[in-house]
């Protein structure tokens, strides 16, 4: 496959998706959960038929909760998200949603979700810091005729590219179906860094024999070679991750479905770009130096 030599198609499919989750990140913005913002959250079951969202909301009513959120789960399953509430106040909410089993009770207070938020920034940051410094390092006898820290570099543009898009496709959730990001949605993020950094890495490590063993002349067609000497690898593990995590997806519990789906939209985009690119990216950078 000729995939360096087209790589200005594959860089205008990625900019349009970019484009399309910047423009559901600034306009739709993302919908945090109470593991950021604060507030409670409930799921029960209900014994008997589940009432219609109004009707629930209207039980409601007289307890001042503000903006109730809710999310069905399952077929008589019900999450409710609402402001932070005490004891007596989540103990009125049982007895008016009437003949219920409650499954989960979460709390989280403001300033713990500013925490978190903080925390989790900080998280993806240093591991952000840590793949930089690796692939630098991994690729420092390579320092011709790209620089070694400029693969980390793609990398990470190329990480950043994935995780975005997968943020832009929870911004139009948010909107749309009420999903909220959450810290089980950080977890997936930094799962999809490495995994998608694993990918890039395979790629990058065929590169990098291949140019130990030429003249570095020939620098496009030597990447080009790598990668099709690594695409089947990368697909194959991609699909075998894919298959579990659908799976995960259609029969797993409400609480992970998201996590799930985040999983499956960022090692998907992950996996293109790996091969479509990162190392093409490379080729145009030492173009554009050769030709500066």
């Amino acid at each position: 496959m000729k995939i360096v030599s087209r790589r200005k198609i594959y860089f205008a499919i990625s900019i349009l998706m970019l484009l399309g989750s910047l423009y559901g990140v600034v306009f739709y913005q993302l919908k945090l959960g109470i593991d950021f913002t604060g507030g409670t959250l409930m799921e029960v079951n209900f014994l008997e038929e589940r009432p219609a969202n109004i009707q629930i909301k209207e039980r409601l009513a007289d307890l001042q909760l503000g903006e109730v959120n809710l999310q069905p789960a399952g077929g008589s399953g019900l999450i409710l998200k609402t402001k932070d509430i005490d004891e007596a106040t989540h103990q009125e909410i049982l007895s008016k949603l009437g003949n219920v089993e409650e499954i989960r009770f979460e709390s989280v207070g403001p300033v713990i979700g500013a925490e978190l938020k903080r925390s989790a920034i900080w998280a993806i940051a240093l591991s952000l810091l840590a793949i930089v410094i690796y692939i630098a390092w991994s690729f420092r006898k390579v320092s011709k005729p790209v620089p070694s820290w400029q693969y980390g570099l793609v990398a990470i543009i190329s990480l950043f590219h994935d995780v975005f898009i997968t943020l832009g496709v929870f911004s139009f959730l948010g909107h749309f179906k009420g999903v909220e990001i959450g810290l089980p949605l950080v977890a997936a993020f930094l799962t999809i860094l490495g995994y998608s950094v694993n990918n890039s890495i395979v790629i990058f490590d065929r590169a990098r024999e291949n140019l130990l063993r030429s003249d570095w002349k020939d620098f496009a067609e030597t990447i080009n070679l790598s990668i099709n000497q690594s695409i089947r690898r990368c697909i194959n593990t991609a699909l075998t991750t894919l298959l579990v995590l659908l799976a995960i997806f259609f029969l797993g519990g409400e609480s992970i479905k998201y996590f799930a789906l985040a999983l499956i939209i960022g090692i998907t985009v992950g996996t293109y770009s790996s091969i479509f690119i990162t190392a093409p990216l490379i080729v145009s950078w030492q173009n554009r130096r050769k030709n500066g």
